[in-house]
């Protein structure tokens, strides 16, 4: 698949077939993330692949209850995490481990994307439950949490009429010169 192709075809569904992550998927998936650039190649993400069964019940309570109806059908959950002192902090005081975070992430939604993997990290999750769930160190903050599943041939039944819409409809995209500044 060309590259254009998969930004293309990436999106985040909420309908999901159940689909078998494999160890060699998941070690693929990391793998294309630890190729993201980071500061001083400190490489601060983290992630922590959840696909048993009660291990993905115990993620799946963690989630607010609009993503946890949807969420309960994936095949596995991505915990993307990270903290400051795994990353630079510049002479200004900026925390880089989010953005570094973030790309790795980006690069692991498409290599997930490239497989016929359907991807839809959220926001909606209670963070400190989440540590605990993940027997994640002090000072851990959990960025994202990632539902990972098939592709759904129909779309999951409890979803509200808005997350259908979503379902069947690319979501809009800003215009190029809303977001973009050639100087």
């Amino acid at each position: 698949m060309e590259f254009e192709d998969i930004v293309k075809q990436r999106r985040s569904l909420r309908s999901f077939a159940p689909v078998e992550v494999s160890d060699a998927v998941i070690r693929e998936l990391a793998i294309a993330a630890s190729r993201a650039p980071s500061c001083s190649n400190k490489q601060p993400w983290r992630f922590v692949f959840t696909r048993s069964k009660g291990a993905l019940e115990r993620i799946v309570g963690v989630l607010a209850p609009g993503n946890a109806s949807w969420a309960k059908q994936a095949s596995m959950i991505i915990a993307v995490w990270s903290q400051a002192d795994l990353d630079c902090r510049t002479p200004d005081g900026r925390d880089y481990y989010q953005f570094d975070t973030g790309m790795a992430t980006a690069l692991l939604l498409l290599a997930a994307t490239e497989r016929n993997l359907v991807t839809h990290p959220v926001a909606g999750f209670d963070a400190q439950a989440a540590r605990d769930v993940l027997a994640l160190p002090t000072g851990a903050q959990v960025i994202t949490l990632i539902m990972v599943g098939g592709r759904a041939q129909a779309i999951f039944p409890e979803l509200k009429d808005w997350q259908i819409k979503a379902e069947t409809e690319p979501s809009p995209r800003m215009a190029f010169e809303d977001f973009a500044t050639i100087m």
